[in-house]
């Protein structure tokens, strides 16, 4: 933060808390609905929260990759903001809308087809009809979760977070009484178990799409003229759009999908497994939102400070993200750590599987920083437009070190099986990969004024 004044980096560090905090809570909200769905379905069977682990690990990569295409939204929107060019960004969301309506088409398509891939893979059956039935009931929304990503970007890029806080907020209030009723048969309703949720989550899906909309049509808003027109199609403009979110896209992909496919390979294991990889999982993604949020945050700043040239302060930002979430996730690991046992009896009653999650969860303590540093970095890099080499570094972390060393020692290839063990230090392993790397391209890139101009036209 060379070159910066006491009062300047205070002064960033506020507005960069500013726009944090509420997406802090709208993540933790949006998490809740995940950690819900698998307190609420564990309280039911663990053969329910073993379907809803293996329709999350479909679903949820599913629709971040088709939302990363949308997240080239936000740092065009920061930078055109930065800038003083918010007219500019009417186009860009006319356009982000038809790269909605692809992506949500795209995602109908594959979690409606995923009976025979489940079966390919040896999954426990019993456990795969409930996922089945899950992503059927859940792709009747995610047209509109995609419309709904592309406004919020617009609202976020503006440097407006504090609506994605209050409609995430609402939408978790909105889903623990629907899951209830549906999981369990209330009010005349057949009991779904399990199936339930999924039929939950198309509903919300619906209702934070009207929420947004509620939002972007305030007058705010105006100076973008997103509703002044129509536009069919134009590849002009989209193809920018598509070389920033195509990198994003695929580096999301790169994480949940070794994410996903690490639940699928355990599924080998039998649900007791599944499930108490699952509850390890959802307490390790609560704590990992506000390093998440964080970045995302860095984003909007980084963005809006290199579309008005000031590229010093760009990095001072960056440097006060990467700060922040060491301290949030060595909270994180402490609060993991003293208080597993706790956490986990909130998902199950079974014995077996509380354990296996209680002890998965000293993995957490000892990744979650890295884990938390790649993802601001990440967010840090958007800002700047840099997501092609980040994209090559997840690929390289997570499916050229970590997928095949989960393999590895998970299934004994050169020695004794160490089974969801092993999956989860070469987890660890990949992750750790990731976030050095990650962190070492921002400390160069953001340093570098050329190379930040070239990547912002």
């Amino acid at each position: 933060m060379a070159g910066q004044s006491r009062a300047a980096v205070v002064s960033e560090s506020g507005q960069l808390l500013k726009l944090a905090l509420p997406l802090v809570g709208a993540q933790l909200a949006q998490m809740g609905m995940g950690v819900t769905d698998a307190i609420m379905a564990g309280q039911y069977s663990s053969v329910d929260l073993a379907g809803i682990a293996l329709a999350g690990s479909v679903m949820w990569p599913v629709i971040m990759v088709t939302m990363g295409l949308l997240q080239a939204v936000t740092p065009v929107i920061s930078q055109l903001n930065g800038s003083g060019r918010l007219e500019e960004a009417g186009e860009v969301i006319r356009q982000g809308l038809w790269l909605a309506a692809c992506g949500a088409v795209f995602a109908v398509l594959v979690l409606n087809n995923m009976d025979h891939a489940y079966a390919a893979m040896g999954v426990d059956p019993a456990a795969t009809v409930i996922a089945v039935a899950y992503l059927q009931a859940a792709s009747y929304g995610v047209p509109a979760l995609m419309i709904f990503f592309c406004l919020r970007f617009l609202a976020d890029g503006m440097g407006f977070t504090r609506p994605a806080l209050i409609i995430s907020v609402t939408a978790l209030a909105c889903k623990i009484p629907l899951n209830y009723v549906l999981i369990y048969g209330k009010f005349g309703l057949p009991a779904l178990g399990g199936v339930g949720c999924g039929v939950a989550q198309a509903v919300i899906m619906w209702l934070q799409l009207g929420l947004i909309i509620l939002v972007v049509t305030q007058d705010r808003f105006r100076i973008t003229e997103w509703m002044a027109r129509f536009s069919l199609p134009d590849w002009r403009r989209i193809g920018p759009l598509l070389r920033i979110g195509v990198p994003i896209s695929a580096t999301m992909l790169a994480q949940m999908g070794l994410f996903s496919v690490t639940t699928l390979l355990l599924g080998r294991f039998g649900s007791d497994v599944v499930a108490a990889h699952n509850i390890a999982f959802n307490i390790n993604g609560v704590m990992f939102m506000p390093p998440l949020a964080l970045g995302m945050a860095a984003t909007i700043r980084i963005g809006y400070h290199v579309g008005g040239e000031q590229l010093l302060t760009a990095r001072t930002t960056a440097t006060l993200a990467i700060a922040g979430t060491v301290l949030v996730a060595v909270a994180g690991s402490l609060t993991i750590a003293l208080l597993k046992s706790d956490m986990v009896a909130l998902y199950t009653r079974e014995t077996q599987v509380g354990e296996l999650a209680t002890t998965l969860l000293l993995f957490v303590v000892f990744f979650l920083i890295f884990d938390a540093l790649q993802s601001t970095a990440l967010g840090c890099l958007r800002g700047y437009k840099d997501t092609r080499i980040p994209m090559a570094i997840a690929l390289v972390s997570y499916w050229g070190i970590g997928l095949p060393l989960e393999c590895a020692l998970g299934f004994g290839w050169f020695g004794e099986p160490m089974g969801v063990y092993g999956f989860w230090v070469g987890l660890a392993t990949g992750l750790g990969c990731a976030a050095i790397a990650l962190v070492t391209r921002l400390w160069f890139l953001s340093a570098d004024f050329r190379a930040i101009r070239n990547l912002a036209r």
